[in-house]
């Protein structure tokens, strides 16, 4: 019972990158995804948006931050994504 046991690539993962709306909860952020896509019959682009709810283990996020999300296993009822990095800091109006 000796088999080579190779390891295959693990599949890639979806990302997306977005801007954080809420940070009220334990270790869950909710991120706005925007997207552009043309009218089906004007062909003029509009702007779609999603709101997906994430991990956020260390609770380093804070509201406007620009983060990059991954799809993960599901974590809750509606957590599906996971944190991968933040890109861009918001700034401190005050």
């Amino acid at each position: 019972m000796n088999e080579d046991t190779t390891k295959q690539p693990a599949a890639s993962r979806r990302t997306v990158q977005g801007r954080i709306e809420k940070t009220k909860m334990d270790k869950t952020i909710t991120v706005l995804v925007e997207r552009q896509l043309p009218h089906p019959l004007y062909k003029k682009y509009i702007r779609r948006s999603t709101r997906l709810h994430a991990h956020d283990e260390k609770n380093e996020c804070r509201e406007g931050d620009t983060v990059l999300i991954e799809e993960s296993r599901p974590l809750s009822k509606l957590k599906s994504w996971r944190l991968v990095r933040i890109l861009e800091r918001a700034d401190v109006g005050n």
